[in-house]
């Protein structure tokens, strides 16, 4: 689940492999919430010491007002995030104090006037912590909250995965690697990689518009008039000479007459993290699992060959923003997966993107013709 400031997108991981993430966006899960008074049960109380190191709480039987207007300061030290929270009173008692937190989640409440005010809930950390070695304390009127990340190496822009914090975050972690947009839709393709080079600080680049350009044909026409194995051939092209392009976002052509529908056309965008936009019939979640599996066991369309696939129950261009964050946080978990990522693509790239990828090849290694030279991803 990832909250947005005013939207909400519900996202299930299927990691088959560890070079490739999974994410699936119902339709009816891009809605706006509004605020809610729930119940709780049984508030255990802790005993306080200057410091506390603390589980799980479960709560209840106080009603709770949510707010999203609690300021804080977050700092990154090393191996642990620092959150310093607004109690908006002094004389604050630690047993007003109730904290829940789980490796992705944490949840700060404290009761004020019979009722417990929610200063953050956010199921999406930036990064995993240790819950158990999570310790709080009251520093006059401010709570400060030290979480133990799980890997100290990551660097934290903020305490939740947000839009801003993963796009300096991924920034960071691409070390410059562009990124390809494949999908049956043109349109779709275009949106999305438009809100991530914004984003990013990344270039965005259009196929659709540079085969225009050069060829002083929309591209419907030229279909018309040379077939769709004449417009992938020249997107191909088009794709090898982006190739060596760094910090680019390229959006691809969707369709049949796209490259990126064809398995041997791959040789180019493996030069890239390559982000498969699929628009699916699926009406829950577990029906997206099965339809991503049975794609990849097909090996067809050629967009089974992304590393990243983000499942669309629904397309309003309103919600791009809602999807490109998707993406970057699915594009999170593979990279840091394999860090060493990255460097390969490089790597890759700096050897001809000859479509040895993922196995890249000593230098001197050439693909042989035939069907099996550019083989997809297993």
């Amino acid at each position: 689940m990832a909250t947005l400031p005013t939207t909400t997108a519900t996202l299930s991981f299927l990691s088959p492999n560890p070079t490739k993430t999974h994410l699936f966006i119902p339709k009816n899960s891009l809605s706006f919430s509004s605020p809610e008074f729930t119940p709780f049960s049984s508030i255990p109380r802790l005993a306080f010491g200057n410091f506390k190191k603390i589980n799980r709480i479960l709560c209840s039987s106080i009603p709770f007002v949510s707010t999203d207007t609690t300021h804080y300061e977050f700092s990154d030290v090393s191996s642990e995030v620092e959150l310093r929270l607004e109690l908006g009173k002094e004389g604050v008692s630690p047993k007003e104090i109730f904290i829940d937190a789980n490796e992705n989640s944490l949840v700060i409440k404290v009761q004020n006037s019979g009722y417990l005010r929610t200063l953050l809930d956010t199921n999406k950390l930036y990064g995993m912590i240790k819950p158990s070695e999570t310790i709080w304390y009251i520093d006059d009127d401010q709570l400060v909250v030290n979480l133990k990340k799980q890997d100290p190496e990551l660097k934290w822009p903020d305490i939740m995965e947000s839009w801003e914090s993963l796009t300096a975050g991924v920034a960071q972690l691409l070390r410059g690697t562009s990124i390809y947009l494949v999908g049956e839709s043109t349109e779709i393709n275009h949106k999305i990689a438009r809100e991530l080079a914004v984003g990013l600080g990344y270039t965005p680049l259009n196929t659709k518009e540079i085969l225009e350009s050069y060829s002083k044909e929309i591209i419907d026409s030229w279909v018309a008039s040379q077939g769709c194995d004449a417009v992938a051939e020249a997107e191909t092209a088009i794709l090898e000479s982006l190739s060596s392009y760094a910090r680019a976002v390229v959006s691809t052509l969707g369709g049949k007459h796209g490259a990126a529908e064809r398995p041997n056309k791959w040789q180019h965008l493996f030069a890239g993290f390559t982000i498969w936009l699929s628009q699916s019939e699926a009406t829950d979640e577990e029906s997206a699992k099965e339809e991503t599996r049975r794609h990849l066991q097909n090996g067809l369309p050629g967009y089974s060959n992304a590393e990243v696939v983000v499942k669309l129950g629904g397309w309003d261009a309103n919600y791009s923003k809602a999807v490109a964050q998707a993406s970057l946080s699915a594009l999170k978990h593979l990279i840091l997966s394999d860090k060493n990522l990255p460097g390969k693509k490089s790597l890759y790239i700096r050897l001809g993107c000859r479509g040895d990828w993922p196995d890249i090849k000593p230098p001197g290694w050439g693909p042989t013709t035939g069907s099996d030279a550019l083989s997809p991803l297993s």
